[in-house]
């Protein structure tokens, strides 16, 4: 989509918002935390979205879909779609495991503003 949008409209600048993968609602914190799925999505996006970019796609921003869980429209809450799981009840929040790798990934990625 982001190699077309380039082709298609003389590669305008783009920023690519509300970007996740939905999981359903699971009780265990432990196995909600441990959103592998959600990591395989991500790390596949960004590879294909990197390999746009190397090709002279103009992205300049990204957002997550979504930091922490929280009630969708479609879906109420029997999908989370967040970085941080929520317990509905307490309102913790507690990092999973996409969150860890969006944080390194940032780490290793990052492009100063003098480079842009």
């Amino acid at each position: 989509m982001v190699t077309y949008v380039k082709e298609r409209y003389n590669n305008i600048p783009m920023i690519i918002t509300e970007n996740g993968f939905g999981q359903m609602n699971n009780p265990n914190l432990t196995i909600a935390c441990h959103d592998i799925e959600r990591v395989e999505y991500m790390s596949d996006y960004w590879d294909s979205l990197l390999t746009a970019m190397q090709k002279g796609a103009d992205v300049r921003g990204y957002f997550a879909w979504s930091l922490l869980d929280n009630f969708e429209w479609i879906y109420g809450y029997t999908q989370r779609y967040g970085l941080y799981h929520v317990d509905y009840t307490t309102l913790k929040r507690t990092p999973k495991l996409s969150a860890t790798w969006f944080k390194e990934f940032i780490a290793r990625y990052k492009v100063e503003e003098s480079q842009m």
